[in-house]
């Protein structure tokens, strides 16, 4: 059998900076805005000439974070509670043969980056750090089939309310925190980022997840998800 050997075109910086809390499909965090840094000799302008043209891409990329643990034959998806499985090939898990996935983003500029040519993106659900191994256009037409079934994520997972608490909105102003990055943090809450068993009992836990350079404390509350507190990196 062939072996094949990929080398990255680039590495993709992005508010995330755990696996914690990373949106679990593309496009549910429209304020998460990554930058991919290409690497010589994919940097050069002729390699992505014609591609402003376009307003959605695909990256493939690889799960560099979890490649060494292997993959799994059945896989226990979120959207089912975590308790029901699915074969991998049913599901996007990270946890594959080849630690490969597919992510569509949004196209906001391509800019002039310290090494040649990066891509400014939109709503990418990546790791800090991810390895992108290609790029392709969205193509409407073929790529966005109205009658697709999707079987248990036929429809966008529900949202939770959050609130912010007094504490929090206090050092938000002390930390003259961005709107956008706010924004940011309403979005990735309200996608609930426990673990799936936990929406389903009282939980009284308080969680952390990091987005840019801030850990984001919280809790959820009779299905409010509370802001508590903003801890900036020392």
């Amino acid at each position: 059998m062939d072996q094949y050997t990929f080398q990255p075109i680039g590495i993709l910086h992005s508010p995330f900076r755990e696996k914690f809390g990373i949106p679990r499909q593309p496009r549910l965090t429209p304020h998460a805005i990554s930058t991919l840094e290409l690497f010589a000799p994919f940097n050069a302008a002729e390699c992505l000439q014609g591609l402003e043209e376009f307003s959605h891409l695909w990256l493939s990329f690889i799960f560099h974070a979890t490649a060494a643990q292997g993959w799994q034959p059945t896989v226990r998806p979120p959207r089912l509670g975590g308790n029901t499985t699915r074969g991998v090939f049913a599901t996007r898990s990270m946890f594959r043969p080849n630690p490969m996935g597919l992510s569509v983003v949004e196209l906001l500029d391509i800019v002039d980056g310290d090494k040649g040519k990066c891509l400014r993106l939109r709503g990418a659900d990546l790791l800090d750090g991810t390895p992108i191994l290609d790029i392709k256009p969205y193509i409407p037409y073929a790529d966005s089939v109205s009658a697709a079934r999707g079987s248990f994520a036929q429809a966008a997972p529900p949202t939770l309310p959050v609130q912010w608490s007094a504490n929090a909105e206090q050092e938000a102003e002390t930390l003259l925190l961005p709107t956008d990055l706010r924004m940011l943090i309403d979005e990735v809450l309200a996608q609930d980022p426990r673990p799936a068993y936990r929406a389903k009992q009282e939980d009284t836990q308080e969680y952390g997840v990091w987005l840019e350079e801030i850990n984001v404390r919280f809790c959820v509350q009779q299905q409010t998800v509370w802001v508590l507190a903003l801890q900036p990196k020392p």
